[in-house]
Formats: C-alpha cells, sequence, structure tokens
C-alpha cells in the first residue's frame, strides 16, 4: 500500500512540475506574442480592421483622380454592412459628383472575381487583397496620393466621414 501510496505522490508531483512549466511558458511567448505584434503594427490594438499601410502605394487610375474616392468593401450577407447601407446610401446623395465611390462586392466568389478586377484596373489590387475580409469597411482615399484619410469599420456615424470627405474636397 505504501508503494502505491509513493508511486501516486511522485506521479501527481510530475503533473504538478509539468503544468506549471507549460503554464509558464505560455505566458512568456503569450506576452511576446502582444509584443511583437504591437510593435510591428502600433494601431493594432486600437483598430484592428485599418490597413497596416496608410498609403495605397501609388496614385490611383486616372478616372478616380479629382475627387476623394470612398471605397466600400460589400457583402450581401454581410450584417455589418447592412448597418452602414443607410449613411453611405445619405453620403452618396450628399457627394454626388463630388465623390467617386467604388463598391467591391465580395458576396460569393463570382462577384469576389469581379469586384479583384475592378480594383485592379482602379489601382487597388494591393488594397483588396489586404482589406477583401473586412466586410463592412468604408476607407477614403486620396487618388493624387494614395493617401488613406480614413477608414472605418461598422461605424454608421455619417459625421466621421462628412468631415473628412468635406476637408479632402476644400483641398482641390
Amino acid at each position: 500500500m505504501r508503494k502505491s501510496a509513493l508511486w501516486l505522490t511522485l506521479c501527481l508531483s510530475s503533473l504538478l512540475v509539468t503544468v506549471s512549466l507549460v503554464t509558464a511558458t505560455t505566458v512568456k511567448t503569450s506576452a511576446i506574442s502582444n509584443t511583437a505584434i504591437a510593435q510591428a503594427n502600433p494601431c493594432a490594438g486600437k483598430n484592428p480592421c485599418a490597413s497596416k499601410k496608410a498609403n495605397i502605394g501609388r496614385p490611383l487610375a486616372k478616372e478616380l483622380q479629382g475627387k476623394p474616392v470612398v471605397v466600400d468593401i460589400y457583402a450581401t450577407w454581410c450584417s455589418k454592412c447592412k448597418n452602414i447601407a443607410p449613411t453611405l446610401s445619405q453620403l452618396k446623395q450628399q457627394y454626388a459628383g463630388k465623390v467617386h465611390f467604388v463598391v467591391l462586392d465580395v458576396s460569393d466568389k463570382s462577384t469576389s472575381t469581379q469586384a479583384e478586377a475592378k480594383a485592379k484596373k482602379l489601382g487597388l489590387s494591393e488594397f483588396f487583397a489586404t482589406n477583401k475580409t473586412q466586410t463592412g469597411m468604408l476607407t477614403i482615399i486620396d487618388p493624387a496620393t494614395g493617401n488613406i484619410l480614413a477608414q472605418h469599420r461598422n461605424n454608421a456615424d455619417k459625421s466621421a466621414y462628412t468631415t473628412v470627405l468635406d476637408q479632402a474636397i476644400a483641398k482641390k
């Protein structure tokens, strides 16, 4: 009986040491990973849907020049898209003729393929590749520089867009 008790005590001690080591390693690894992520993308914790770059990398297509561009990553099944749809509709009415609106529909494979071709034609290939999973996202871009002026996901606050659009239009 004593041998059984001794054996059980040894097994439990070994298990406790193993669990302690695994827990300590996991906590340390998590801390390193979070630090590395924060250094690589300082805004990751503040706005996880924001593009990693504040610039598209080049000016957009000639047909988009002269007016700010609002890019909508859209899908029919997306609840965020449905939430911002009334705001987007108001923006389209308010800024008709003053702003280019580009919808990149990723609802299914067919529309995603069409959106990819449209993005390529408009100089948004890299942007689309990076953000095609960010449905419900509206991005305002200066077409002359490719600078991202604002980027919001699931934000139905119209003033968040009008402020940026008004400033961009005033600069032209």
